[in-house]
Formats: C-alpha cells, sequence, structure tokens
C-alpha cells in the first residue's frame, strides 16, 4: 500500500533549507542500502541542478512534477528558478527522505511511492496536464522498455510540448532515440562542475505527434 504524504503548509516568508554536508551521508548510506535504487552515490551537485531547472519555464502554469527528489537539490533549484513551492508535486521512493524534503521545502507535494508507475501513484491526485517533469532516477538501472514506458506515461499527463527533463552520466541519451518514436530528444551541454560530469536530456512531444509506438524517431 503506498503511503501518501500530505502537503506541508508553508509559512509566510520561508525558503527552502540549503543542502548541507548530512546530505552526502544520508545519501551514500541509501546507496549502501540499495544501490539500484538510489543510482548515485551522492546528491546532484549545484551546477547539475541549475542545468536541470533551467529547462523548466517557470511562467507556464500548472503543476511542475519532479521525480526522485532525494534530498532535494534540484527541488531547490527550481524554487530558485522561480517554480512556487505550492505547484512542486514529488515522488519520492525512500520513505525515510520525504520527512525530510516535507522540513525542507514547506508548501510543496510530496508522495510517497513508485514513479515508474506514475499514473498510479498519482491516481486521483492531479486535475490539469503537468507543465514539466523533472526526473533524476537512475534509469539506466532499468530495460530500456520500462525507461520509456515511464516518459510516455509523464508526457501523457502534460501538456503539448512540455518538457521530461532526465540527467545522465553517460555518453548516450538515457531513454534511446529508437525507444521514443516521435517524442524528441536535445542534449543539454556536459555539466562539467558535477562529479562525475553529467548531461541533462530533455524530451518533449508536439500536439498531434501519435504515440512512440507508432512514429519513426525524431532527430536531436
Amino acid at each position: 500500500m503506498l503511503e501518501i504524504a500530505r502537503r506541508t503548509p508553508r509559512r509566510p516568508g520561508s525558503r527552502g533549507k540549503g543542502i548541507d554536508f548530512a546530505d552526502e551521508a544520508r545519501f551514500l548510506k541509501s546507496w549502501l542500502d540499495r544501490p539500484l535504487v538510489t543510482g548515485a552515490v551522492s546528491p546532484s551537485g549545484k551546477a547539475l541542478a541549475r542545468m536541470m531547472a533551467r529547462y523548466v519555464d517557470p511562467s507556464q502554469p500548472g503543476l511542475v512534477l519532479e521525480i526522485g527528489p532525494g534530498t532535494g537539490p534540484v527541488t531547490e533549484a527550481l524554487i530558485k528558478r522561480g517554480v512556487a513551492p505550492e505547484r512542486l508535486l514529488l515522488i519520492e521512493y525512500n520513505r525515510e527522505f520525504v520527512p525530510l524534503l516535507e522540513r525542507r521545502f514547506p508548501g510543496v507535494t510530496v508522495v510517497q511511492g513508485d514513479a515508474y508507475t506514475v499514473e498510479e501513484t498519482l491516481a486521483g491526485r492531479i486535475d490539469q496536464p503537468l507543465t514539466a517533469t523533472v526526473s533524476s532516477l537512475p534509469l539506466l538501472t532499468k530495460p530500456v522498455r520500462q525507461r520509456a514506458a515511464l516518459l510516455e506515461q509523464c508526457l501523457k499527463m502534460s501538456r503539448p510540448g512540455a518538457p521530461f527533463v532526465q540527467f545522465t552520466y553517460g555518453l548516450m541519451p538515457p531513454i534511446p532515440r529508437e525507444a521514443i518514436g516521435a517524442t524528441s530528444a536535445v542534449g543539454s551541454p556536459r555539466v562539467w562542475l558535477n562529479l562525475p560530469p553529467a548531461r541533462v536530456w530533455v524530451y518533449s512531444r508536439p500536439a498531434g505527434s501519435g504515440s512512440p509506438a507508432s512514429a519513426a524517431p525524431a532527430a536531436v
């Protein structure tokens, strides 16, 4: 049974707390306990978090979905980008990180559950298309079919043209072109200041492009 967390009341004038070195210890412990779930051995660096957040337009209405927020470095970057905490909907699998995120970012909505079944996890929780999805999930630990299914679910829940933002340490797109059909995939410059260096990929699908399974891959 999935446990759904509450929306944390936002105190007037409150701001998300910065990431501290204790997060490294939390993240490392989580990785040691479940390496295939956590994926990375440390949270995303600030440079990588800023790169991911820059692809989200805060002027666009609607909820921004963040999946795999961990201890919140990308959440912090999204708020600094101008996305109001009340517009942020987070799915976090690690139960230990849920109360941490609620304390650190008053006003956000945190759901404890499985992002790979995002439609089921968020059933009844959203009543409008998403304006963006930002993912820090370790996609390369999953089969390509499961990665593509996650992308498809998120794009089905989003407005036309809404970005699905995903980082990777690899050289190739985390969701291969042959698996995404008419969905476009655009890569960012490599973020050398992150350890290890990473790259951000942005997937999107215009209106009327059809399902990924029925169209040819789009070029970057």
